[in-house]
């Protein structure tokens, strides 16, 4: 594992003491564990998380990977700038409708102008349930 340079640590610090906001906070996610290298996380599944047929909505992996990925790749930054989602690619691989799911991000690429980072989310059973990739465009400060 990378160790954090004084920049990185103070995005990680930040975004640890504030805790998820805006959408991320709306889906319940929550962020356990971050470091250069990838973010580990976690959500536990309810009903207003729904499709009309019971299940999670797809959507809302595709958010987790898009979150999760955005704030393993800001981090990477380490305050040299931001990044924004120029793709995202979210497999469905088990339909679920309630537990707790665990979710973490692993690098693929980072490089000076984009990165590109694994997410894979785990059910209470440690059974993946969905997996994506985002490529993200590093945008400078």
């Amino acid at each position: 594992m990378t160790e954090a340079t004084p920049g990185q640590q103070q995005v990680i610090d930040s975004l640890m003491a504030s805790g998820a906001a805006g959408f991320d906070e709306y889906l319940g996610l929550q962020y356990d564990e971050i470091t250069p290298d990838g973010v580990r996380a976690s959500l536990t599944l309810r009903p207003e998380l729904h499709q009309p047929f019971g299940i999670t909505h797809g959507g809302v992996y595709c958010s987790i990977v898009e979150s999760v990925a955005s704030v393993s790749g800001v981090v990477w930054l380490g305050g040299a700038g931001n990044v924004v989602g120029v793709n995202n690619n979210t497999d469905f691989l088990r339909a679920l409708s309630s537990g707790h799911l665990s979710i973490a991000s692993t690098p693929i690429h980072r490089g000076r102008r984009q990165q590109l980072w694994l997410v894979e989310i785990a059910g209470p059973d440690g059974k993946q349930v969905a997996r994506g990739q985002v490529r993200l465009q590093n945008i400078d400060a």
